[in-house]
């Protein structure tokens, strides 16, 4: 029962998306290819207010502005690039989701490598520990034996 009540739940309810952002019919551009355009450039921008989603994909009020001053830039013709160059250039580096290589932002573009290397030698470094506490394994008579012989000691 409990399953069938979940189903209907799921049913009913509005799928959220990326076409739910630009809310208000007003805000989108006339001409389908210019707004998908525009939507294409937002989702190379950030939300520097939720920082993890594009402009495309935030409610939030800046990236509400956002999307309108792309959409007016597109709509005044200018190409993709130009556009981006135009956010980029008033809100720097952070408004990118794939910000340029450089020597700024060098730390950013090399923290994913940094972290798994940090975590491979941590991993080494508790792998030799718990090794070393372990001690020598243990030796079988065969190995005592063969030991006591390279040594050139008899045998017990």
């Amino acid at each position: 029962m409990i399953r069938w009540l979940l189903l209907l739940m799921l049913a009913v309810m509005p799928a959220p998306g990326p076409a739910l952002a630009v809310g208000d019919p007003a805000d989108q551009l006339p001409n389908p290819a210019l707004e998908e355009r525009a939507r294409v450039i937002g989702r190379e921008l950030r939300c520097m207010v939720c920082q993890n989603q594009s402009i495309e994909d935030s409610d939030a009020d800046l990236a509400r502005d956002l999307r309108r001053i792309v959409r007016e830039q597109v709509a005044q013709g200018k190409p993709d690039e130009a556009v981006l160059t135009f956010v980029h250039e008033r809100y720097g580096d952070f408004v990118l989701l794939r910000p340029p290589f450089k020597p700024e932002t060098a730390l950013l573009w090399a923290t994913p490598a940094i972290a798994l290397l940090a975590g491979a030698l941590l991993i080494r470094g508790m792998r030799r520990r718990q090794a070393a506490a372990a001690g020598p394994p243990d030796l079988t008579q065969a190995e005592r034996d063969r030991l006591a012989q390279l040594a050139g000691r008899p045998r017990e």
